[in-house]
């Protein structure tokens, strides 16, 4: 077993300080990117669909029309635009993008509800947005819904009945009880930021050196492989560390995201996850030798699973079975887990041992891989 020289290790990890220190790029990388990237998803990312565009087309102009167009009038989830009498002009409005669903009530709506017939209506939606439209139909059932109920219930009150028994539905939501977005998005923006920049951090380090051509100097040093990496990783251990810390006080105290778990627990956690991104930065540096690539293979291998593949937006369980198979060897899949369990959950090492064990697998794979190669390097 190679035995480390702690005094070696300080040096270069001194020299790494000086380099970030007289790199201004990598400190706006390191430490404004994390709070602008925080701040365009926190305020610019939003899953919740309210105030839905929409046109009414009245043909019928009644009191039972009226009475019925005002649950909409008074929904947030809806915005009546304006009041159309062609259909022309709903098409217009539906090209341009201007609204998003045009309801249109018939001539003839009051005298089927007088009758005790069902009344039809139409709904025009805009689908290019499929999952946007599909809940905003939802909302309009919703309020279909609850206007048969009122309507019934009227009925029956109107001719001296009693109306008949239904359900009650009280639902109670626990962990988000308002249901905001937000609460669910910023702890994966913490993650996605956490290991993008940890590995672009790290990913031109080793690079760096060889397009300088200093790697032939520290290779004629006494310095032992694994002590130049360990020395080039504890510099951006500290920059990762602080930006976390950085993460968890704006999730805290500016998107006011509630924090139920263990702040130490969590730490710990990312102590694993922030160890493999850096191993991982320091891998693909250390394999493509030119800054340039290294940085485009980070983007890729880091960007693009843990937006698309970690559940950070799109559900795990929504993705074909072959897809989801993938998504184990993301290691963002696990640390978005324990972020929403410590903030939303008040997650135990109990509730995360699983994702807790992945990120130190990951972490030591990472680590182990990097050095290695490295030693292949230097022969």
């Amino acid at each position: 077993m190679t035995r480390l020289n702690l005094k070696r290790i300080r040096a270069v990890a001194f020299k790494e300080f000086i380099q970030i220190r007289r790199d201004p790029r990598s400190l706006a990388l390191a430490l404004v990117i994390p709070v602008v990237l925080l701040v365009i998803f926190g305020y610019g990312l939003s899953l919740d669909i309210d105030n839905v565009r929409m046109v009414v087309w009245n043909q019928d102009n009644s009191q039972f029309s009226q009475d019925f167009v005002l649950n909409f009038r008074y929904s947030k989830y809806f915005e009546i635009v304006g009041n159309i009498d062609n259909y022309r002009d709903i098409q217009r409005l539906l090209d341009n993008g201007r609204i998003m669903m045009a309801l249109v009530i018939p001539k003839d709506f009051s005298h089927y509800l007088r009758s005790g017939k069902t009344a039809p209506l139409q709904l025009l939606v805009d689908g290019s947005d499929s999952n946007t439209a599909t809940i905003a139909m939802s909302y309009v059932n919703a309020v279909v819904a609850n206007y048969n109920v009122h309507l019934l219930s009227k009925t029956f009150q109107d001719q001296g009945l009693v109306p008949p028994k239904s359900l009650s539905q009280r639902p109670r939501i626990w962990f988000n009880m308002g249901l905001e977005s937000r609460w669910f998005i910023i702890p994966g923006v913490i993650s996605m930021i956490m290991m993008i920049i940890a590995a672009l951090l790290t990913s031109i380090t080793v690079a760096r050196e060889w397009e300088r051509g200093t790697m032939e100097q520290l290779i004629s040093t006494p310095v032992k492989a694994p002590e130049l990496i360990i020395g080039k990783f504890l510099p951006y251990f500290a920059i990762g560390f602080f930006d976390l810390i950085v993460a968890l006080v704006m999730a805290r105290f500016i998107f006011f995201v509630p924090f139920r778990g263990s702040y130490l627990l969590l730490i710990f956690l990312s102590m694993f996850f922030l160890t493999g991104a850096l191993s991982q930065g320091i891998l693909i540096s250390t394999v493509a030798k030119t800054q340039i690539l290294a940085s485009q293979l980070a983007i890729l291998t880091t960007f693009i699973p843990t937006m698309l593949l970690s559940g950070f937006i799109y559900p795990i369980f929504n993705m074909p079975k072959f897809v989801q198979a993938v998504t184990y060897l993301v290691p963002a899949r696990y640390y978005i887990v324990i972020l929403r369990e410590s903030f939303l959950k008040g997650g135990t090492l109990a509730t995360m041992w699983d994702e807790a064990v992945f990120l130190f697998i990951f972490a030591s794979i990472m680590l182990t891989m990097s050095v290695k190669k490295f030693k292949k390097k230097v022969a």
